[in-house]
């Protein structure tokens, strides 16, 4: 049975090699195939879709690899929370000055 074209990118998305999420893919055929009693509806392909993105979860959950994406994430926003603070000001202050300037004067 052929796989899902967007295979590889399912595998490096949960960090697998293509091989073992081609092995995945295989058993979740499988399981649809014993869930559904059918093979090639749009419950069987539900049903093969869903039953594979599980065991890659199952999979990348067995990897000791710790993740720091968050953390990095969080870092990221708070690094750029004074740039985006003074942004902010920069532009309040730009808005205000073209206000009080492009109001008519009154002559005395």
């Amino acid at each position: 049975m052929k796989t899902p074209k967007l295979l590889p990118w399912y595998a490096r998305k949960a960090g697998v090699t293509i091989e073992r999420a081609t092995v995945l893919w295989h058993q979740a055929v499988r399981e649809a195939t014993a869930a559904t009693g059918w093979v090639g509806n749009s419950e069987y392909w539900g049903e093969a879709m869903s039953a594979f993105q599980r065991l890659l979860e199952n999979e990348r959950a067995t990897f000791c690899a710790p993740r720091v994406t968050p953390i990095v994430r969080c870092q990221n926003r708070l690094w750029r929370l004074p740039l985006t603070a003074m942004e902010d000001m920069v532009s309040v202050f730009s808005a205000n000055w073209q206000r009080q300037s492009a109001a008519p004067r009154k002559a005395a």
